[in-house]
């Protein structure tokens, strides 16, 4: 049963495989620098190394902002379907990310109170009493 101790996941693919070996790769390619003298072979590696971590940066990024207007849209939708009126304005994306994890009965309140009181997404998250689950999160 996810709760607020226990929300953040971790992708074994990505957090324990490859983002240590990038680390790890680019420690080798210092070392390497350090020790060889063939210029063009390390520019290589380097610019090989920087290109595959970037490229698994920005999938991740992408990814990310692609579920975090979603989430802005569903939790738009959502209030609108509770209570028939506009979400509020004032709401940042990590207000409205943090809501999603209100269930409905606690969901249209706590959207007003944290737009009046500008609740950080970490209150928000403190203030449910009954956790709605979002294990779909990337």
């Amino acid at each position: 049963m996810q709760s607020y101790e226990n929300h953040t996941a971790k992708f074994p693919l990505q957090h324990f495989i490859w983002l240590p070996l990038s680390a790890l790769s680019l420690v080798a390619l210092i070392v390497y620098f350090f020790t060889e003298n063939n210029v063009l072979q390390m520019v290589l590696m380097a610019t090989t190394l920087i290109i595959a971590i970037i490229g698994g940066m920005l999938a991740r990024l992408y990814g990310l902002k692609l579920q975090d207007r979603i989430i802005r849209l569903e939790e738009h939708y959502r209030h609108s379907q509770l209570t028939n009126t506009p979400f509020p304005a004032t709401l940042t994306l990590a207000q409205i990310i943090a809501l999603r994890f209100a269930p409905d009965d606690e969901f249209p309140a706590l959207a007003k109170r944290a737009a009046e009181e500008n609740l950080s997404a970490d209150a928000i998250k403190k203030s449910i009493k009954q956790w709605r689950a979002d294990t779909q999160r990337i």
